[in-house]
């Protein structure tokens, strides 16, 4: 585990990498995976469940979970905030900024409280059971619902203020740029 954790993070950065040609927004959706880690352990902790195999399968495909929906929330974002630029054109300022990341927030808001209740629903019956092979499924399903939950609330309201904070500095660095180049072509 000391090699497949580590290496399981690093094949998802350098996925995340290749799809957003950028270190900065792949490490913005990785950030899903320590607010996912925090409920997990916390979950854990508080069932009294040691790490083992199964728990370390079970933050790998939470981490997996977490980074997905991520990947969908930034998708949504980007998508209302190049709708907003198309509608406003040059006019577009912060308070369009601002706005277009409200309304893909709130857009993601019911896909991924269904996510995330579909998940816990699915894995409460193995918490409850106490079949042949529960000792084995109850520590895999615990870090998943646990970190599902934190994830909700990183989901809905980290990753969009960082979002927000990310574009913000794209959209001064373009303001400047803009600037710049009119004042050099002016007489």
């Amino acid at each position: 585990m000391q090699l497949v954790f580590p290496g399981v993070f690093l094949i998802i950065f350098m996925l995340l990498f290749i799809v957003y040609k950028s270190a900065l927004e792949a490490a913005h959706v990785m950030l899903a995976v320590p607010f996912a880690l925090s409920g997990g352990v916390f979950l854990q902790k508080l069932l009294g469940y040691n790490f083992n195999g199964a728990v370390w399968v079970g933050y790998i495909a939470l981490f997996g979970t977490a980074v997905q929906t991520g990947i969908v929330m930034v998708v949504y974002l980007e998508e209302m905030v190049k709708k907003r630029m198309q509608e406003r054109g040059e006019a577009f300022d912060y308070e369009d900024l601002v706005q277009a990341v409200k309304d893909g927030a709130r857009l993601r808001l019911r896909p991924k409280v269904m996510t995330v209740a579909t998940i816990v629903a699915s894995l409460l019956p193995i918490m409850w059971s106490h079949r042949q092979g529960a000792e084995v499924m109850k520590p895999l399903a615990t870090p998943v619902i646990g970190g599902m939950i934190s994830s909700l609330i990183h989901i809905l309201i980290v990753t969009p203020v960082i979002f927000l904070w990310l574009r913000q500095r794209e959209l001064e660095r373009h303001k400047r740029q803009t600037t710049k180049l009119s004042q050099s072509h002016a007489p």
